[in-house]
């Protein structure tokens, strides 16, 4: 018999398997012995009292023994001699719109500007440590795109946009840990993901489709208004009539020539603030209640929201136990990101803490018409760089320091590698996002007791929450709007927000051009 029940418990009796089988015995009135195996389905953690409980939905398997159901990897067909589909971009949208191409009997030919996981480290060492930036390959660009070396994290609110647990279970027959599938806010980890993102990478070729790396594209070849194939920088012309064109919120080249080529792009709000680093410690306190959080919680995470004179103001992808990065994409900027490994066990926690910005803001840059958006990120992050000696250091403050409008005497050590720069933090934000998240920040402070320290450090700015364009398309065949053939896709084009609702969108554009070429 199995039967699947839903427990609240201690975080002791939760993480051991003896004492979790009792639990259930108990719940469900049979003697333990009775319960050969206890399935976890889904966790979470439930920290709004002072004791921390953990509730759980368990399948019992009693008087029965339990049959281990391997995710499996899809039946993918060899698609060598299959009609292609050019992809542009290999994180998750385009990694997964070339795996359902695959299952749809479609040849992708992946194009990514950056390199593949294993030599896009070296990019990332000398930005963090000679503050050198290759426009190509940094965390932001490269195979796996800006999640892979900046975090990992799969939580997604985009339930109603797709199959999540699809996802998941493609990512688990890649390597991930079978563990997404069960916890509620899923983490894979900057320093697994890698794996991972090769093994989708061999699947992909193995099955007949290509993954053409440092081939940056720069031109979008029409006839009318019908996509007709494209350049890269090598030179190459790829004739195509379907183009998924799934670059990242950063793809800042792909923008203006989308705007050069007379293709409709829109300009988008987005979020921008800073990011600030609390210690661990200090923050297993504020949300467990507790002196030490002890062996069976995970570090702790947090998220607010408050409302500051019409705007939000909130925290945005929370790290636990991780580190603070530079992710410029070019020469002469300065951008933070934050990531976690996989346990979550560095010393120090840190969280994006952003304003809800309209498309008033960008009035100053009128001229730059839908690439407005664009132009003022870029005006921020480049003042930052210039306030911070022209070095990938980045401008930081203490934080009742910033809320109390003074500079630092110094600033203590954080994750933040590069290094940091005493500077007033005023004079990189623009003012209405400065005061909204000095006065965010003692809401934040009223909310959680000691989160306001002067311990914590303030890092500016954080600047690339989503993309600040959006590619317009038919909602019905996701095709570009006046282009046919051409789908805009994952966060670039402004249809995603994070790993998991980025691979759906892919997995979305992938069949409807599986359906156009059906109805060819």
């Amino acid at each position: 018999m199995q039967e699947e029940i839903q427990l609240q418990l201690s975080p002791e009796v939760a993480a051991q398997e003896s004492m979790l089988k009792k639990a259930v015995a108990r719940k469900i009135s049979v003697s333990s012995e009775e319960i050969r195996h206890v399935q976890v389905l889904k966790r979470s953690i439930d920290a709004r009292s002072r004791k921390v409980k953990v509730n759980l939905k368990v399948k019992a398997y009693v008087r029965e023994d339990f049959k281990e159901n391997n995710v499996l990897m899809p039946d993918y067909p060899d698609v060598s001699h299959a009609p292609a589909v050019v992809v542009v971009g290999a994180g998750p949208a385009g990694l997964f719109a070339a795996l359902r191409l695959i299952e749809k009997g479609l040849k992708p030919i992946v194009l990514e500007r950056g390199k593949d996981v294993k030599n896009r480290r070296r990019d990332l060492a000398a930005i963090t440590r000679a503050h050198i930036v290759n426009e190509d390959s940094n965390y932001c660009f490269g195979e796996g795109g800006a999640g892979t070396y900046s975090d990992g994290k799969l939580y997604t609110r985009s339930k109603k946009r797709g199959d999540v647990h699809r996802i998941l279970e493609l990512l688990v027959a890649h390597g991930a840990s079978e563990e997404i599938m069960v916890d509620a806010h899923p983490h894979i980890g900057t320093n697994k993901l890698p794996q991972i993102v090769t093994a989708i990478r061999e699947t992909i070729i193995r099955q007949g489709g290509e993954v053409r790396f440092d081939t940056k594209l720069t031109d979008i070849l029409l006839k009318g208004k019908i996509i007709a194939g494209v350049k890269t920088q090598n030179g190459e012309q790829i004739d195509a009539r379907h183009v998924i064109l799934a670059t990242g919120h950063s793809a800042r080249d792909i923008f203006e020539l989308l705007h050069h080529r007379g293709i409709l792009i829109e300009a988008k709000p987005f979020a921008l603030g800073v990011r600030v680093e609390h210690s661990q410690h200090l923050i297993d306190q504020i949300q467990y209640s507790c002196d030490a959080r002890g062996e069976y919680l995970p570090p702790a995470p947090y998220s607010i929201v408050r409302q500051v004179k019409g705007r939000g103001v909130y925290s945005f992808c929370m790290c636990p136990g991780g580190i603070i990065a530079p992710c410029a994409t070019a020469p002469g900027e300065v951008v933070t990101n934050g990531w976690s490994p996989s346990k979550r066990n560095q010393a120090t926690s840190n969280s994006g803490i952003v304003v809800e910005l309209k498309a008033e803001d960008f009035s100053s840059f009128k001229d730059k018409g839908p690439l407005a958006g664009v132009a003022f990120q870029k005006s921020i992050e480049q003042k930052a760089w210039v306030l911070a000696g022209k070095t990938q250091k980045v401008p930081a403050q203490r934080l009742v320091d910033f809320t109390k409008g003074r500079v630092s005497k110094d600033i203590p050590l954080t994750s933040y590698i590069p290094g940091t720069s005493s500077v007033d933090l005023a004079e990189v934000l623009p003012p209405f996002v400065y005061k909204s998240l000095q006065q965010g920040f003692r809401m934040f402070g009223k909310a959680m007791r000691g989160y306001m320290t002067n311990e914590a450090v303030v890092h500016a700015p954080e600047s690339r929450t989503s993309s600040p364009v959006r590619i317009p398309r038919n909602p019905k065949t996701l095709e570009h709007i006046h282009i046919r053939g051409l789908y805009p896709c994952g966060e670039g084009a402004g249809y995603a927000g994070g790993i998991i609702s980025a691979a759906i969108d892919g997995e979305k554009c992938a069949e409807q051009c599986a359906l156009s070429f059906a109805q060819a």
